[in-house]
């Protein structure tokens, strides 16, 4: 791995998450991170854009949790089973990063859809297209037409979803849940121990689904250990 920026913590800033709440962020700027590395820093509750990597360092506050999903012990809900019944007529394919205009499309539609975000280009090429560490796309399409893809890290041990974003027009569908459905398949094909989700804020609605993944674990920012989330 090289540093960039060596790791410092950045101001107090409104949380995007829980209203009334400040988050702060512990980061550094790095690139050419090594598998093993990848893996090392995902299990230290690290997450990343392109090549700014951050951990929550919010006062007081430790509801951001970093979860993951031990893939071999791994099976769908009955509601999961029914979103991939839903998406037989759907296609997905996993490869190296290939920028297209439709990407970013995509993307801008999502952000603004769901969010109310206005996006720019150059944010999308260097959040997703200025790899810093083993990586790859995910695509899926419906008839010749992608309307979602997914950015992924490769560690040695794990597959992490950086972003998945789709084409707000087939909401319908439950492209979220579907994507890290096929996520996880591939990467138990791939001889993976995890599936890093990300970040799951309880009582946050837009990550209300995270929680429907099962078995899972949890990290404890107390302990730095992982432990098998309660129910799972």
């Amino acid at each position: 791995m090289k540093l960039l920026q060596t790791t410092q913590l950045d101001e107090p800033s409104p949380c995007p998450y829980l209203p009334g709440r400040q988050k702060r962020y512990e980061y550094f700027l790095g690139a050419g991170l090594s598998a093993e590395e990848l893996g090392r820093l995902l299990a230290e509750g690290w997450r990343k854009f392109g090549l700014y990597y951050f951990r929550v360092r919010c006062e007081g506050c430790f509801q951001c949790i970093p979860l993951r999903v031990p893939v071999a012990d791994f099976v769908p809900s009955r509601s999961q089973r029914r979103v991939l019944a839903a998406g037989r007529a759907l296609q997905i394919s996993f490869g190296p990063l290939s920028y297209d205009p439709r990407a970013f499309e995509i993307y801008r539609d999502h952000s603004r859809e769901r969010f109310g975000d206005e996006v720019a280009l150059d944010d999308f090429l260097y959040n997703f297209y200025l790899p810093s560490c083993p990586c790859l796309q995910s695509e899926i399409h419906l008839d010749g037409k992608m309307i979602g893809i997914g950015f992924l890290d490769r560690g040695a041990d794990c597959l992490s979803s950086v972003y998945f974003c789709f084409d707000p027009r087939y909401a319908h569908l439950n492209l979220g849940t579907f994507s890290a459905l096929q996520e996880i398949a591939h990467a138990r094909s791939q001889g993976l121990d995890y599936y890093y989700l990300g970040y799951y804020v309880p009582g946050c609605g837009r990550m209300a689904y995270k929680d429907r993944f099962r078995p899972r674990e949890h990290f404890d920012w107390s302990s730095r250990l992982w432990i098998p989330a309660a129910g799972c």
